[in-house]
């Protein structure tokens, strides 16, 4: 349990969003102020993480909570990354300063709120007010891209729906996939629970018995369309119910860390703007990520139709998008209003992220 005032900062800081719940980051307590926080990507085993962008976005949704958590105790975060550290392990020094300029933020209370909602929401349309707000959170060099007709709605599920079948028939997303899911649970300290995942209770015995093995995914989707019902009720689905897509598209290319560091501070901004909305966002990232993988013609996947496939979904996605937003965005999702998820992910306990003993 936290007993000081840093350990109070670090435990909100901790639910930081981060993809696949890989909370890719560790706290060094340097002192009753200051802490380190030591990143760490997943590239050399998640094909989901190209170069460590997403993780590096993933830690800058951290820093920013952290600024967030103790604005709360009057206190500023001074934040200064260390340039010696690698690219794979990025590394912060952070010093805590008491400032009686600073107040509390509005979004203090949204941290432990935010979640991700996998399962369709209401189509109701976001309000001009709802808008305006979200698109002063991203702060100033980004920009919000709203994708909301019906008709832009059901091109974006498609292109999800075809995205999908790329992520579901490749052997190096299997391994992922095996390690990150927890089956049989509502809540997870380090993975994603089954039922959180947005699958009907018999799709999702199906798939658990298929993820015991990569031949048995293989026997299922040559002879049975085993990829047919996740794709609809994880893509097709919830891609058209919900109440918009948006990209957040940074004013400048993203090229280094600190890019995408920053990407992901606004990306952290904007969701708890919308938790303080009463609105739920799921992230819908592997468009991009193939794109990324697409622009740098480099191979992800050892089935080397799949690249055709990702060549082909690009094409679309950057027709549909505009190339600038396609090729720029750091972020992609969709966002409504509807009931909380009733499993979620949790987060690894302060002790375990710090090293301590209990």
């Amino acid at each position: 349990m936290a007993t000081t005032v840093l350990e109070n900062i670090l435990d909100l800081a901790r639910w930081a969003p981060s993809g696949d719940n890989s909370q890719p980051w560790r706290f060094e307590i340097t002192s009753a102020t200051s802490v380190t926080v030591h990143g760490h990507d997943t590239r050399e085993h998640c094909v989901y993480d190209f170069d460590g962008r997403p993780s590096q976005i993933s830690l800058g949704a951290l820093l920013e909570t952290l600024i967030i958590a103790a604005s709360g105790y009057g206190m500023r975060a001074q934040i200064s990354p260390r340039r010696a550290a690698s690219d794979n392990r990025p590394t912060f020094d952070i010093d805590l300063i008491a400032d009686p300029m600073i107040k509390a933020s509005p979004l203090l209370p949204c941290i432990t709120e935010r979640t991700v909602q996998r399962r369709a929401m209401r189509m109701t349309a976001l309000t001009l007010q709802q808008k305006t707000h979200l698109e002063a959170a991203v702060g100033a060099g980004y920009r919000v891209v709203w994708r909301e007709s019906p008709a832009d709605r059901a091109r974006i599920a498609l292109l999800l729906f075809r995205s999908a079948r790329i992520r579901l028939t490749m052997p190096e997303a299997y391994k992922v996939h095996r390690d990150v899911i927890k089956f049989g649970a509502r809540f997870s300290d380090d993975r994603i629970p089954d039922q959180a995942l947005g699958l009907d209770p018999l799709a999702t015995l199906a798939m658990r018995w298929m993820m015991a093995s990569w031949p048995r995914i293989k026997f299922f989707n040559s002879y049975f369309g085993g990829t047919l019902l996740p794709r609809i009720e994880l893509d097709l689905v919830p891609g058209f119910a919900c109440a918009a897509h948006f990209a957040i598209v940074p004013a400048q290319p993203s090229h280094s860390i600190d890019d995408f560091v920053s990407a992901g501070s606004a990306v952290q901004r904007f969701w708890l703007a919308a938790t303080r909305e009463k609105l739920f966002i799921q992230p819908e990232m592997t468009p991009l990520i193939f794109g990324w993988y697409v622009a740098a013609a480099r191979r992800f996947s050892t089935v080397t139709s799949l690249w055709d496939d990702a060549v082909e979904l690009n094409r679309r996605w950057s027709s549909f998008l505009g190339a600038e937003v396609a090729g720029r965005a750091i972020f992609f999702g969709r966002i409504g209003m509807g009931s909380p998820p009733v499993a979620r992910s949790l987060r690894l306990p302060l002790h375990i992220l710090t090293g301590q003993q209990r």
